[in-house]
């Protein structure tokens, strides 16, 4: 597929070959050809471990110091006191079996985030198969399941991410957006690689980060030196 014309003047600023420190890539995505929109600015880390040995993978949740330029919509299941607490807490929407209709059958998916209290984990069950695929599933590990509502609301509308590898390895997610500038998408940038690394599983041998690049939306990719 040929690409376009933005792209490609984009592509001459890139010293093919090149590795650039972290604070000079994103520099250099500044000087690049604007979209008519503002672009996210992506993140793809391959990384030294196989994904298909539960002990070797790489998931977890990360507060972004910048946020991510986006305000998250928030769906909470809980019941009682923990949905009002819910509501307090600027959750968008909230309920318990009454919303599974809504979703099986209207294909509503009017959010971005979905959040459970632990005792509401039957119900959110019986949606497995539709909430699955598309990444929506509460899970402990990312914080998306528990009795702590309130603070799992404000993380995710202060710009919680979560990171997790693909079958190939890779993590890939969102940072930022180009109009935060160098400063504040470096300093998100070192706030998910110092988390990434932390996370290194024991069971994982050899070079662990294989390769981190960047890139905007409509943008070519530029690879980093991550030592």
């Amino acid at each position: 597929m040929k690409k376009g014309k933005k792209y490609q003047e984009a592509a001459k600023l890139i010293e093919k070959g090149k590795l650039y420190d972290a604070k000079e890539a994103l520099e250099l995505l500044e000087k690049m050809p604007k979209a008519n929109f503002d672009e996210t600015v992506e993140l793809h880390v391959k990384l030294g471990v196989d994904s298909k040995h539960a002990e070797q993978q790489v998931r977890g949740t990360v507060v972004l110091p910048n946020g991510t330029g986006k305000t998250l919509k928030v769906l909470v299941f809980a019941k009682g006191d923990k949905a009002k607490e819910a509501e307090e807490a600027g959750a968008d929407f909230v309920g318990a079996e009454e919303l599974i209709p809504k979703i099986e059958k209207e294909n509503w998916f009017d959010y971005d985030v979905i959040v459970a209290t632990p005792n509401m984990m039957g119900v959110v069950g019986r949606l497995g198969k539709i909430l699955g695929p598309k990444g929506l599933m509460p899970n402990p590990k990312s914080g998306t399941v528990t009795m702590d509502v309130a603070k799992a609301i404000q993380e995710i509308k202060s710009g919680k991410v979560e990171y997790r590898l693909d079958k190939t390895n890779i993590i890939h997610l969102g940072f930022g957006k180009v109009s935060f500038g160098a400063e504040k998408l470096e300093e998100n940038y070192k706030t998910v690689i110092d988390a990434i690394i932390k996370a290194k599983p024991a069971a994982a041998k050899g070079q662990y980060i294989r390769s981190v690049a960047i890139a905007k939306t409509m943008g070519p990719s530029i690879y980093i030196n991550q030592k």
